[in-house]
């Protein structure tokens, strides 16, 4: 079989963390701070907002968190005792500024900032029937959509606007949001995403992840439950939950990839999750081999797990320069080609005349490994085997993670020996799905009737309405109708 490579970025990407700290001295430095620690979920840009009892102040800046809010101008004028920060890497909307957050706006009942970590399955939607009706749009991102249906509603508080704008959204979402008297952060009704709760100093905190609590010393207190919502005011902390509960399925993919290994997500330690996966994927596809190498860094626990259950030496085989910068100059092909040494280098010494086993955390389009086991080969290495600690991913997801259309995943039309020719391996295995649940606690594999997981992209199955993505298909299919009768006239 014939597949296409596209010149497309090889990795998943998560869209965005969220940060939120209320009524403390040094609000807009501890968000910073934050920030830093949640760059891995977005390195496109990032924003603070923060309120000084008076107004509200708002720097937005493309790029990393170190090149902007590290700069004592900038911090300075962001004046105030609570703020809500935000990193992104765009999936709804294009990578510009005004698409940046934390969103603001002025509403009737006062000045209202949020930040989104997720995506709408229905923005798409609803920001046409608002346009329709008269609304103005700043920005293309979908998190605009929860602005405008908050600025449409006639409750009579702020929360009730609140609430009444996120029971017309779907999707997965964990929001802070910012007012004049409170810190609001909320999670959608299946817990996709992750929100936690911290205090430093007596003050609360709202977070993606532990890890940014744990580079500014502050202790985690709970997750927002799925569907909750809390309200941080000069009262403390009010918990309500105006949703039908409905079990949670938060993404599993926080524990593939996405959250940082010395982070807790759900009671569990990230790091021996990925561990445990390693574990697994030794026990479902033994190789023998002289060495199990991790592809740097996702791969590393697993390569460790793997190594633990299998008896063999894991050792470095790919050095990975941690200092290569986010853009290079690429003018001809030839150095183009060169590109992945930018990242990675064969440890030619250790591989050569060597058996070697390749452990990463996922598979996209596959061009990447194509590049890693080639590097091996040309250090030498005698058979290359590639094992995968996660399941192969077949569907796109539609809730936060930039994945490609479905025709770009490697494993969606291809089986596995086609995967293997492709990347040009000696044997390529995956982490089964049941293995993967099993690694995470559940002794019996998948429930296929109750999954504990939001796992859509391995098997399929949307935990939600995917209303936008119904609505193009409807649309496609008049489109090509109305070709079709028009051929026939």
């Amino acid at each position: 079989m014939t597949i296409k490579i596209e010149n497309y970025d090889d990795h998943l990407h998560e869209e965005c963390g969220v940060f939120g700290i209320y009524n403390h001295s040094d609000a807009a430095a501890i968000t910073a701070l934050g920030l830093h620690a949640l760059q891995h979920r977005g390195q496109e840009a990032a924003g603070i907002v923060t309120y000084d009892e008076k107004h509200f102040h708002a720097e937005r800046r493309m790029g990393l968190v170190s090149e902007n809010f590290t700069k004592e101008n900038v911090l300075a004028r962001l004046k105030g005792s609570s703020s809500v920060g935000h990193v992104r890497y765009s999936t709804f909307g294009g990578t510009v500024l005004r698409n940046v957050q934390p969103l603001f706006a002025d509403l009737a009942l006062g000045g209202f900032a949020i930040a989104h970590n997720g995506n709408l399955t229905n923005a798409r939607t609803i920001r046409d029937e608002l346009v329709t009706n008269g609304a103005i749009f700043q920005s293309t991102s979908d998190t605009e959509t929860i602005l405008q249906l908050i600025a449409k509603s006639k409750k009579g508080t702020t929360v009730s606007r609140f609430i009444e704008a996120l029971s017309q959204i779907e999707g997965a979402y964990a929001l802070v949001a910012l007012t004049n008297k409170k810190l609001i952060g909320v999670r959608d009704p299946l817990g996709i995403r992750p929100l936690v709760i911290g205090m430093l100093d007596n003050r609360y905190i709202l977070t993606s992840e532990t890890c940014a609590l744990d580079i500014i010393d502050a202790t985690f207190v709970r997750e927002v439950e799925n569907g909750e919502i809390v309200i941080i005011s000069e009262n403390g902390l009010e918990s309500i939950k105006p949703f039908p509960k409905i079990q949670a399925r938060p993404c599993v993919f926080e524990f593939i990839y996405f959250a940082r290994p010395d982070s807790v997500v759900a009671g569990k330690s990230v790091y021996e999750c990925r561990k445990l996966f390693g574990r697994q994927l030794a026990l479902e596809s033994p190789t023998p081999a002289d060495y199990v190498i991790p592809v740097p860094d996702s791969g590393v626990p697993a390569a460790i797990g793997f190594a633990e259950s299998s008896g063999i030496s894991f050792e470095l085989g790919i050095i990975r320069n941690h200092y290569v910068g986010r853009t290079f100059i690429e003018p001809q092909q030839s150095i183009r080609a060169l590109s992945v040494k930018l990242k990675h280098n064969a440890n030619k010494i250790l591989v050569d005349g060597k058996r070697v086993i390749l452990i990463d955390d996922s598979i996209v389009r596959g061009t990447t490994s194509i590049k890693i086991v080639q590097m091996m080969r040309d250090a030498g290495a005698i058979e290359v085997h590639m094992k995968i600690a996660s399941p192969p991913i077949m569907f796109p997801d539609y809730y936060g993670i930039d994945t490609p259309v479905q025709d770009q995943l490697l494993a969606a039309k291809n089986t596995i020996d086609e995967i293997c020719n492709f990347i040009g391996a000696d044997s390529v295995s995956f982490l089964s799905i049941d293995g993967l649940y099993k690694a995470l606690g559940h002794k019996n594999g998948r429930d296929h009737n109750y999954p504990a997981y939001t796992d859509h992209c391995f098997t399929g199955d949307y935990p939600t309405k995917l209303t936008d993505k119904m609505s193009n298909e409807e649309t496609r299919q008049l489109s090509l109708l109305s070709d079709f009768n028009k051929e026939s006239l």
